[in-house]
């Protein structure tokens, strides 16, 4: 199948961007890296009017530390932030989970806000921000508005991203002081969308386990230094909590399954890592 027909601008600035979707409104749709964009429009699951495209807007296109965090601009590919050669002392959970993003073409032309815009929750971009309580910078015409990543993620491929808005920019925190992290997932082939993913952020204090490809979206839990049966417990309640669904790639049994097992390793990898 092929798209429906659309008109096609190239836009030069964030502030010929926002511009453009005030004028068309919902008719128009952002167009980045198109890795997951373009697939929808081939089978018209997308049917904008407009596509505005941002990959040569200079002043999105950027990745830089500011005030603890790494931000990273609606046009900046995967592949420039994967390379960085600083990520994994910056953000190490985000140096994890590169390798597990579809193919490396992909993440040449994918861009890391399009991930999160795009809201798949089987995505391991959306996790991460999940994980790391990262934040989406929304801009429209009328300004500029900052959401948590559990205030922007709504539901399956659904964000609090408004008519007229653009995600302009996501923000990772910096490794947090004695903070480890572990990554793993499970999917039918390398690159696939996961059955399910795991991330695990262990401090002295607290557990957090976040869990994608299960729920509608990325799913965090918090717990203090449990061990043994009583951590055991609160994976299995956290397992329950996210109401698995059985579809054509697993049963709800088998995420459950993996929720508790990889839960469980992943915290024991984490905390068996050298804080520092």
């Amino acid at each position: 199948m092929k798209p429906s027909a659309f008109d096609y601008i190239r836009a030069d600035s964030a502030e010929e961007t926002v511009s453009l979707l005030a004028r068309h409104g919902e008719e128009a749709k952002i167009l980045a890296g198109g890795q997951s964009l373009m697939a929808m429009l081939n089978i018209r699951l997308a049917q904008p009017a407009m596509l505005v495209d941002i990959s040569r807007c200079r002043d999105l296109d950027y990745v830089r530390v500011d005030k603890g965090q790494l931000v990273i601009g609606a046009a900046a590919t995967q592949a420039s932030v994967e390379n960085r050669a600083t990520l994994a002392a910056e953000v190490p959970l985000l140096d994890l989970v590169f390798p597990y993003i579809s193919h490396f073409q992909i993440r040449n032309r994918g861009t890391v806000c399009g991930s999160v815009a795009h809201a798949d929750p089987s995505a391991e971009l959306p996790l991460c921000l999940t994980a790391l309580q990262g934040e989406v910078v929304l801009r429209s015409k009328a300004g500029r508005r900052v959401l948590k990543a559990d205030q922007f993620f709504q539901g399956m491929l659904v964000t609090a991203v408004k008519p007229g808005e653009i995600v302009e920019e996501v923000r990772f925190p910096l490794r947090e002081q004695g903070a480890r992290y572990a990554f793993e997932e499970v999917s039918m082939r390398h690159g696939d969308f996961a059955i399910a993913a795991l991330a695990a952020v262990v401090t002295d204090g607290a557990i957090e386990l976040t869990v994608g490809g299960v729920a509608d979206r990325p799913q965090r839990k918090r717990w203090p230094r449990l061990a043994g049966a009583d951590l055991e417990g609160a994976i299995n309640d956290f397992a329950w909590e996210l109401e698995a669904q059985s579809d054509g790639h697993a049963s709800a049994e088998y995420r459950r399954h993996l929720v508790r097992r990889l839960g469980r390793e992943l915290i024991a990898t984490a905390t068996a890592k050298a804080s520092v």
